[in-house]
Formats: C-alpha cells, structure tokens, sequence
C-alpha cells in the first residue's frame, strides 16, 4: 500500500516534543496512571498482579461491557477493542470497501478518514461544512451526491477540528437515506459526551441503524490518549465478524495493561467526563474573551462540542502566521493547511487543557507585539 504521509502527524512529530506551549492540542488534560489507580481501590495491588500474556483479540469481556454501557442497546458482543481510532478506521474501511466505490465524507476531517478510502482506489467526495454558518453541513448536497455505488458515508460529529454539532434532524434524516440507499455509515464519535449542552447529544450511530459503524477511543473525550485503546461498536453481526478476522492482520489483540486501566476509567466514566467538561467550560469564557479583544485578527465561530475550534486569521497566510508564532513566542497551533490547502487561514486551536491561560498569554503577547 502506498499511502501519502499524514500531514497532521508529521506536524506534531516535528513540533509536539519542543514547542513550549501547545494550543492545538485535540485531546483533554490528561492524567497519570496513579491518579487512575487511585479511583479504584485495590486497582494497585490488581495491576502487579496482571497477567502480561496474550489478551482476547476482541477486548477483554469487562472492557467490552465497560464500552457497551456507553450506548443504548448495544451488547458486549457487539464491541470490537482495536489499539486505537486509527486502527480502527483502518481496519474497517478495508473491510468494506473496494476499489471504483464511491464514499462521502464530512470535510475536513482527519486525514486517514478520507486517504484511506483513497488509497484503496475509491472514488471520494467531500462533503464540506460551510465555514459561514458555523460549519453546517448541507443535507442537500448529500442526496444529490448519492450514486449507485456509494458503499460508504464518513460523519464526524461532534467535529474536529471545528466543534460541530449535527442537529438531530439532520442526522434522523441521514440515517434514513443509509436505509433506503444501502450505503454504510461510518460515524466517527470520539468526542461524544462533550457536548457543551447535554440535550444537543447526538444518539450514537449504532444505536439508531442496525448496518451503521460506531467508532470511539479512550484518547479525546477521556483525555487518556497514551492508552491507545479505541473500538467500534456495530449490530450487523456480519460485519463484525470480518472485522475481527481482519484485525488478525494487524494487531491481534490489545495491551493487557492498557485494557486494565481503561476498564478503570470508564467504571470512573462520569467523573472523568466531567472533570473535563469543567476544564473545556473555564477554558472556552477565556477563549470567547480573547477573540473578542481581537475581534479585527481573527475569524471566530464558537463550537458546540469538544476541546477544539476551527478560527481563522484575518488577513495573510496561516502557514507564515503559525511558523512565526512557534519561532517568535514557542506557541504550537495547527495549521488549517494540514487539512487541505484551501483552508489557508484556517487554524486549529485546542482548550482541553490546564494550561491554556500561559499558552494564552503568550499568544497575546506575540499579537501586541506586532
């Protein structure tokens, strides 16, 4: 498989590791694996005694039940651990489809969600969020965008990088056209249970279509990103099955001790999230703030969902603005160019952390200095 280089990741690889202040970052404040154990009692003396062999290819059955709590309906069984998102993206979008299928995907989106449909030798379509009204997506241009072999559309909501939020109608009606269309939903929603306001939650995909992909991980909406513990939950019990066999070909099973810390997180699901949404909360009203004092650099649509935004600059180009931001001030933001070259102004700013106010305050003082 040749496979062009991820432009996302070979960014962080670059920067990640030196830049003193990153304010790109996609996931929540993470933690250590002591402040973890400490939500379980006895969870310590547990872990020594942890067996490091082979652990079951499709997940440890109480991480499976963990994950299965996470939706409506939705049974063990009908979990499948990958060690991460992108393993999972991976391995089910070269279960499913074939080269001369035609996929839709939201855009942008991370990349292995478009290039590997690419690579494959699928025909793509991208299905643009409109940047003047809050990154919405048109309904109508997807129906018009259907054909005979569409085998696949690709959803990402709540949204990276721009922190969109599908309302419910609009996905209602996209789950009927996968009914009457026979295409396959592959909905990516790692940052579910970070909506901003509970009742814009959208049901997950699996719950509501019996063909349709889930997929989620322990690194965003959880904040424990070095886990790499991701899955997919689906009710088509057929698609399940070559989704395992083929994760034979790739990582066979997961970390023995990834899954035990993870099991203990999600038992610890609701005060994790919340300690987050409490981070994501504080660290938006001072965001809001700071867009409002430069009201005449940038371009500001407040998201709905999630510990990231899709600014823009006012005026030149983002590529010359981020260099000379990391340079000048060791500021780390995320290019909109790593998405696509159109998005030339576009950047991504992360908020999920502890930190942002000092990131912050480095970055206003670049701005006053110009």
């Amino acid at each position: 498989m040749q496979i062009p280089p991820f432009e996302l990741e070979r960014y962080f690889a670059r920067h990640e590791f030196e830049a003193p202040y990153l304010l790109c970052c996609s996931d929540c404040e993470s933690m250590t694996a002591g402040d973890l154990l400490r939500m379980s009692p006895g969870a310590q003396k547990d872990l020594e005694n942890l067996w490091l062999g082979y652990t079951e290819s499709r997940g440890h059955p109480l991480l499976r039940e963990q994950i299965a709590s996470l939706f409506k309906g939705i049974s063990p069984d009908q979990i499948l651990v990958h060690s991460g998102a992108e393993e999972a993206i991976f391995n089910a979008m070269n279960v499913i489809l074939k080269p001369g299928d035609h996929v839709i995907v939201h855009y942008p989106c991370y990349q292995s969600l478009l290039e590997i449909p690419n690579t494959i030798g699928c025909e793509v379509t991208l299905w643009k969020g409109a940047a003047d009204s809050n990154w919405s997506l048109d309904l109508e241009f997807l129906k018009q965008n259907i054909r005979a072999n569409t085998r696949m559309v690709v959803l990402n909501c709540p949204h990276n990088p721009t922190g969109y939020l599908m309302p419910r109608d609009t996905f209602r009606h996209l789950a009927e056209l996968s009914q009457k269309h026979g295409f396959v939903i592959f909905s990516d929603e790692v940052y579910r249970y970070l909506e901003y306001d509970p009742q814009d939650r959208l049901p997950a995909l699996c719950e509501t279509d019996d063909r349709g992909i889930s997929l989620g991980v322990m690194s965003k909406s959880f904040g424990l990103a070095g886990l790499r513990i991701g899955w997919i939950a689906t009710r088509s019990e057929s698609l399940y099955n070559k989704l395992a066999e083929f994760k034979d070909f790739t990582t066979i099973c997961n970390s023995a001790a990834s899954e035990f810390l993870a099991i203990i997180a999600l038992k610890n699901k609701d005060r994790i999230i919340q300690r987050n949404l409490n981070m994501i909360s504080g660290n938006s009203k001072i965001l809001n703030q700071f867009f409002e004092r430069h009201a005449d650099r940038f371009v500001w649509n407040a998201p709905k969902a999630g510990p990231i935004a899709f600014p823009a600059i006012a005026h030149g180009h983002i590529d010359k603005f981020c260099k000379d931001l990391l340079e000048q001030a060791g500021v780390l933001l995320l290019p909109g160019t790593v998405y696509g070259n159109e998005y030339t102004t576009n950047f991504r700013i992360g908020f999920g952390r502890s930190n942002l106010s000092e990131s912050l305050s480095r970055f206003e003082d670049y701005l006053c200095g110009q």
